[in-house]
């Protein structure tokens, strides 16, 4: 009698486990097996900061969705199966509203006119089931949009910017946007500083990038030019003196600018002088450009950047012949895989087409 009522005991304790471990559609978790709703990990990188979505994907199938499957009014797990997660690596703003770094469980409550969405500090749970609002860490409102057909529900990244990107969810035929935004510049600069502190501070280039990323975003250019110093000071080469002078334009030091431009240019190789020259070039400084690759030539005269420069300079003034016989020159010792695009210009030459436009 014993032995049975202890068999009895067991099997009621195994039933329990195992209705336990089922979702609410019947699957057990007890194994690695294909889920109805497939897992999905979509990642953007704004700035230097990741943001990353962890959810499943259900299927519409031809169901109602909106007002029936995913009733309005009640919080929804924005997905299927497990907590949908959303992580930020660096603090942001969703919709202007600021939200902490870390990993938040992400709901959402529909409506026909307005949703809400919610970022929970708990990011474990399953589902909805044991949500609670005292655990949200943010609540917004956005306006749903219609949408093409989306049998599996999806998160996207749209309108990705250099500082923001819209986070759109789409299932069934309705998109649910919301804005992500990203202090970049505040958050590159201290990253910035913080690697400044180990080993980069022993070498010029990492001054040197410092500088230029704060350059190239017009902000703290008196930082620059320190951080340029530095670099200098390190090691001077043609790359840290050609940065200093442009910091030095930036800041309206005109004539120091062309001091530092001078003293690089002396520094700088066949090569980085041609690259400079059609930097110049770029800049629709033409007359500049041309009078460097003329200074290159009797500088570095056997370097096939100087042919390369001396082409330009014949096929500005329309001198086809020099240019095909200097390109022929710089082509045959150029390196194997600079070859193809100067074959290309050899070819537009030889067609009394100008390479410079």
């Amino acid at each position: 009698m014993n032995r049975i009522r202890l068999f009895v005991l067991l099997s009621s304790l195994s039933v329990a486990s195992f209705c336990h471990a089922q979702t609410a559609t019947g699957e057990t978790l007890m194994l690695d097996l294909p889920r109805q709703s497939q897992h999905a990990l979509i990642t953007q990188r704004i700035g230097i900061t990741d943001i990353s979505i962890n959810y499943h994907r259900p299927l519409a199938n031809g169901r109602q969705i909106w007002g029936k499957v995913v009733p309005y009014g009640q919080v929804w797990r924005a997905g299927a199966n497990e907590n949908t997660t959303i992580s930020f690596s660096d603090p942001v703003t969703i919709e202007g509203q600021a939200l902490d770094k870390g990993t938040y469980g992400l709901h959402m409550i529909p409506g026909e006119n307005q949703w809400t969405v919610i970022f929970s500090k708990n990011s474990t749970a399953w589902g909805s089931f044991t949500y609670k609002q005292e655990e949200d860490a943010l609540r917004v409102n956005v306006k749903p949009q219609t949408a093409e057909l989306h049998d599996a529900l999806a998160y996207d990244f749209d309108e990705v910017k250099p500082d923001s990107t819209v986070v759109t969810l789409r299932w069934d035929k309705v998109a649910v946007p919301f804005k992500v935004a990203v202090k970049v510049n505040d958050l590159v600069t201290a990253s910035i500083h913080r690697q400044l502190h180990g080993l980069n501070q022993y070498y010029w280039e990492g001054w040197d990038d410092a500088a230029g990323y704060l350059l190239a975003n017009k902000i703290n250019l008196d930082e620059a030019l320190k951080d340029e110093d530095q670099s200098i000071q390190i090691e001077e080469r043609y790359d840290n003196l050609l940065s200093k002078s442009r910091i030095l334009e930036a800041m309206g030091r005109k004539d120091d600018a062309t001091a530092f431009r001078s003293k690089a240019l002396a520094k700088a190789n066949a090569l980085q002088l041609y690259v400079y020259g059609r930097q110049l070039q770029g800049e629709k400084k033409q007359d500049e450009a041309f009078a460097l690759y003329r200074s290159n030539a009797k500088k570095f005269p056997d370097d096939w950047t100087s042919h390369l420069g001396m082409a330009r300079v014949y096929s500005s003034q329309g001198d086809f012949d020099n240019a095909v016989k200097e390109m022929k020159v710089a082509l045959a010792g150029a390196p194997d895989n600079t070859k193809p695009n100067l074959q290309n210009a050899l070819k537009r030459l030889e067609s009394k087409e100008d390479i410079n436009r």
